[in-house]
């Protein structure tokens, strides 16, 4: 058996490219790789073999018949399911909408096609993008949740089923597995993807980014999902200036996490400086619960009172509390995020990126529950790029460092995450 599997996106591409690797070749490894791995991780909602060959095939046949490849030409991708896709059931995570077939591709889809991605199958969600945890296991440890809601997205990843999966997050879905799973997610400047296709949760935060096993690679999904240029700026060769923060939550983590980051801030005194968060930022996490319980009851609401027997208790129970959200509350809440965000203007232009803590600690143990996003309500709510970057380890296991930058700037933030891997000493 081959390693292909192994190889980031970028040598997949490249080696595709100059005829060293065919999608096929390719494409066979991942299979395998998922074939033996997949009963104890369980990362995919969805996967059809024949279909991912056939995809192959065709893009091999498409190179050698001399035509332009796209960035992705041959390379396999993972899609969480709650993005649309029409070849493929996209069923949410609950059995509401088993067998689910939608007619048409979401947007991202139709880019990541139209770049020769191939679409090798449909990754795990928890029920409808939230709590409800669904049947994938850490990598790192099965014992252990990947986090959610992007779960089969992360672990897939993680184990080499692919080197790139989409991922969306309203509060920390995407964040908050990439550091359980020690993998690269990013979570770009909100709207910068387009959400066409994708089950709405709460659209004032809802946004879609990916994982990813090099910085390269992450930069080359984002760049195709948002059709934008996304060049890492000498990333690894340049100096950076970082502002650690400690949000409110900072007291809620993890004792060996809050010891873990306190290691990083002393070996690299050069690069970190420890800045204070602004007053105002004191219940920023009851905003964003404000904004995301009143449109999951809007939203999922009407689903959890169809399906009754089949949703979760916390699903109900959230859908409840959503419903006592007045509508002056949550107008109050969306227009609370414009001055809270020019508040951050010191932090935001005064150093390359803000580094905070990614998640509360390492992934917990056990399956029954998916981690707390508490480390990454702020960032959500203010529609700021993040990007969770495997620095850290804690007993082991992986503990992921969020960077954190200014609207827009998420090219930006990119490079300094490849200088940051360069550059900072791992206590």
């Amino acid at each position: 058996m081959n390693d292909f599997h192994k190889l980031s996106a970028v040598e997949m591409r490249d080696g595709i490219a100059r005829g060293r690797l065919s999608s096929v070749e390719l494409v066979t490894s991942c299979l395998r790789r998922i074939e033996i791995r997949e009963p104890l991780i369980g990362a995919w909602a969805h996967i059809e073999p024949d279909r991912a060959l056939e995809q192959a095939r065709a893009a091999d046949s498409h190179r050698a018949a001399g035509k332009v490849l796209g960035p992705l030409h041959g390379v396999p991708v993972g899609i969480k399911d709650i993005i649309d896709t029409a070849e493929l059931p996209t069923e949410f995570g609950t059995p509401a909408f088993a067998g689910h077939r939608p007619a048409s591709d979401a947007a991202v889809v139709l880019r990541l096609k139209a770049a020769g991605a191939v679409i090798l199958g449909k990754t795990v969600t928890t029920e409808l993008a939230f709590y409800g945890p669904g049947k994938t296991r850490n990598p790192v440890d099965p014992a252990r949740t990947p986090g959610g809601s992007s779960s089969g997205s992360a672990a897939a990843v993680a184990d080499f089923h692919v080197p790139l999966a989409l991922g969306s997050q309203t509060a920390g879905s995407i964040l908050r597995p990439a550091s359980y799973c020690g993998v690269f997610g990013f979570k770009p400047t909100f709207g910068m993807i387009p959400l066409e296709g994708v089950i709405a949760q709460s659209p004032p935060l809802d946004t879609l980014g990916g994982y990813a096993r090099t910085v390269a690679d992450t930069a080359l999904l984002t760049a195709i999902l948002t059709g934008q240029p996304c060049d890492l700026e000498q990333g690894e060769g340049r100096s950076i200036r970082l502002a650690f923060v400690k949000t409110p939550s900072w007291t809620e983590g993890d004792k060996d996490m809050r010891e873990a980051f306190e290691r990083l801030l002393s070996a690299n005194e050069n690069v970190i400086v420890e800045a204070a968060m602004p007053d105002d930022f004191t219940d920023t996490s009851g905003l964003q619960r404000a904004v995301q319980f009143h449109d999951i009851a809007r939203n999922y609401g009407p689903i959890v009172d169809r399906h009754s027997d089949v949703m979760s208790a916390k699903l109900k129970q959230v859908v409840e509390e959503g419903r006592s959200v007045t509508e002056a509350e949550y107008e109050l809440a969306l227009r609370r995020r414009e001055p809270l965000y020019r508040a951050l203007d010191g932090l935001l232009s005064g150093y390359d990126a803000i580094l905070t803590p990614a998640s509360q600690g390492v992934a917990p143990e056990g399956l029954a529950a998916t981690g707390s996003p508490m480390f990454n309500f702020i960032w959500t709510y203010l529609g700021v790029p993040a990007i969770s970057v495997p620095l850290l380890t804690s007993g082991g296991l992986p503990l992921g460092v969020q960077l954190v930058g200014p609207r827009g700037g998420d090219a930006r933030l990119l490079g300094v995450a490849e200088a940051a891997m360069a550059a900072l000493k791992r206590p």
